[in-house]
């Protein structure tokens, strides 16, 4: 079955797979998204004879219909190399009732290498099937993560280039340092003085300016997009849902059938509407739990139906779900209208124009498939201290959001079926929130991050990663600050000044 990609704003066009990767982000402003869902062509026991590399494979294959065979294998076995330090890509753990999908095994010790380890070869491959003779300039915003596993991923391909902004003071110290000592000469790492909602508008709006757009084609240069926004990122993500599923199975801990209950803790939405494009292929996953830290806007958005990023943003201990537009939302919202392109248009003008907007009553009783929690700062540091304590084991403070609200679920809904909790990054990652959560206040004696995560070794018996020891040394190679504002001019002078 033959896939095409329509924009959640415009359904006048239909494109490919290819194409839609390559576009990253639709001229109207909206998302890409499958005109069909396909579902799964191999049954579930099938699939759990199969390694994370040949499940990939069986479930890309569905979306991107116009790569041959050899191309998609080629693209898959190049991002799930030894850059993971497991054989498995995604080991599973149990700790305290609930199950966790670590996602954190990849270069950047977060889950966005999931998908950020393939996006650059699907790209190369697409630019090659559709003739581009332009050099692709990725343009992305990050939280925190998106942006080094971006750099790691695109750092020194021919034919690309890449600029990453980020808050300046809306990371967390390691995250920083991963991003501005990135040694790839087609690099170029920026921080902006807001937050992520402010990289994120910025970077929307250059994409949306169709008069730069046909500067820089003219010049021999095209924007495209790492983000989640982008179908080659969102697609990658589905394929450890099908994975969790089928191995819990095949490890006899689900009998095929049994739904799973899903929880991710969840800033742009990318990752949990992925655990919702698996299931609308086939996998039964049961609820799919949305966590939110104390910028609850999606929280209160499917409580409510009124999304409302309106409100104070706070800087918290897990700083990529630090987010009051989640750009992946749109696509949920595409469907619930019934794919009503102008419907979903006239909802993001609004968010737009007036920093809000509600959907109706049919549209309300079609997130009867998500439940939503949220957890506070103290609760978030409760949850690490008290799975250590009653298990050893140690999470980070964006997996601990989600745990807590695995956990409230639970007991709520009386539910003894078998909770999914997506673990999105390592305890590494953000050594000085984990520790401090381990130790308390002993945790302010140690200052140098570093050493935190020396002691957290200590302490968690988990070894440090490679990737964290090679960082520490690394020369910060990227200083540049700017305005929000100045965003458009920096970037066009970047390019065009011959920094590609």
């Amino acid at each position: 079955m033959e896939i095409k990609y329509v924009s959640t704003r415009g359904n006048e066009e239909t494109i490919t797979a290819s194409q839609a990767i390559l576009r990253g982000i639709a001229p109207d402003g909206g998302l890409y998204v499958p005109d069909k869902f396909p579902k799964l062509d191999k049954n579930l026991a099938e699939l759990g004879k199969l390694n994370y590399r040949e499940i990939a494979y069986e479930v890309m294959k569905l979306f991107f219909t116009d790569f041959t065979e050899t191309e998609l294998k080629f693209c898959i076995a190049s991002a799930y190399d030894e850059k993971f330090d497991t054989e498995e890509v995604v080991p599973m753990k149990e700790a305290d009732g609930l199950t966790y999908l670590e996602l954190f095994h990849g270069p950047t010790l977060a889950f966005k290498d999931m998908a950020l380890s393939i996006l650059p070869h699907l790209m190369v491959t697409s630019a090659k099937k559709n003739e581009l003779k332009e050099k692709i300039i990725i343009l992305t915003a990050t939280s925190g993560d998106t942006g080094k596993a971006a750099l790691a991923g695109f750092a020194d391909v021919e034919g690309t280039g890449i600029i990453v902004f980020y808050p300046k003071d809306g990371v967390s110290p390691f995250q920083k340092h991963q991003m501005v000592t990135e040694k790839g000469k087609n690099t170029s790492v920026i921080a902006i003085e807001g937050n992520f909602d402010d990289a994120q508008n910025g970077v929307k709006n250059i994409f949306s300016d169709k008069e730069l757009a046909a500067e820089l084609k003219e010049k021999g240069y095209v924007f495209s997009s790492a983000n989640s926004i982008n179908i080659g990122r969102l697609v990658p993500q589905i394929v450890y849902y099908v994975y969790a599923y089928v191995k819990l199975m095949a490890d006899g801990k689900l009998k095929e059938g049994d739904e799973l209950d899903v929880c991710v803790p969840t800033g742009n939405f990318g990752n949990i509407l992925a655990a919702s494009y698996a299931k609308e292929i086939g996998v039964p996953i049961g609820k799919l739990i949305c966590a939110s830290n104390t910028n609850k806007v999606l929280y209160d958005f499917f409580k409510t139906g009124t999304y409302d990023r309106q409100r104070e943003f706070t800087l918290t201990i897990s700083p990529s779900m630090d987010i009051l537009i989640s750009s992946n939302l749109e696509r949920l919202i595409y469907k619930l209208s019934g794919n009503d392109a102008a419907k979903n248009a006239d909802f993001m003008k609004q968010l737009k124009d007036c920093g809000k907007y509600l959907i109706d009553e049919d549209m309300l009783k079609g997130l009867g498939g998500f439940e939503a929690g949220f957890a506070t700062e103290d609760e978030t540091v409760s949850t690490i201290n008290n799975v250590y304590k009653k298990t050893g084991y140690v999470i980070d403070t964006h997996t601990a959001v989600a745990a807590f609200v695995a956990d409230e679920y639970r007991k709520e809904k009386l539910s003894d079926g078998k909770i999914l909790v997506a673990s999105t990054a390592s305890p590494f990652k953000f050594a000085g929130s984990v520790l401090k959560a381990l130790t308390g206040d002993k945790a302010d004696m140690i200052e140098d991050e570093w050493n935190k995560m020396e002691e957290l070794e200590k302490i968690s018996g988990q070894k440090l990663p490679k990737s964290a020891i090679d960082i520490k040394e690394a020369e910060v190679r990227h200083r540049e600050v700017c305005s929000k504002e100045a965003m458009k001019n920096i970037v066009r002078d970047k390019i065009l000044g011959g920094l590609f």
